[in-house]
């Protein structure tokens, strides 16, 4: 199989295949008759892989950390296991971080409401904006 063939077959991009083959996630075979890279049933296996593994959030660093556990015939389960409870972590902390600022935002909304259109000044170009950070206790 070829790139475009494999990069159908995934759905994903051609650039996007040979990217993973240049970083060393997948190495393709080199046909002999014309030098294009031929993928096989393990390549196909080892980019289905990695393509669920990018799915669930694992970074690139974390699959080639995964993949090459799995090259030396150990498991990688327990990897997955800790780095699965990492990236929760990161996101709930994301989470929590973006709930505060749509409660933030929320507050400015309902603030603004009331509050007239000015012109920029020498001392302020927003006063909406620049006021959430006064009243934030920020200064420039």
């Amino acid at each position: 199989m070829q790139v475009a063939q494999l990069a159908d077959a995934l759905n994903i991009s051609r650039d996007t295949l040979r990217y993973y083959v240049r970083i060393g996630l997948i190495s393709p075979n080199r046909s002999q008759d014309n030098g294009y890279q031929q993928f096989g049933a393990q390549d196909v296996r080892r980019m289905k892989f990695v393509l669920s593994a990018r799915a669930l959030g694992f970074s690139l660093d974390d699959v080639k950390q995964l993949l090459a556990d799995a090259d030396k015939g150990q498991s990688p389960c327990p990897h997955a296991r800790d780095m699965i409870d990492k990236r929760l972590a990161q996101m709930e902390q994301r989470l929590a971080d973006m709930q505060q600022l749509l409660a933030q935002m929320k507050a400015a909304k309902a603030a603004w409401s009331t509050l007239p259109d000015t012109p920029p000044t020498g001392q302020m170009i927003c006063h909406l904006i620049e006021g959430v950070s006064a009243r934030k206790g920020e200064s420039a």
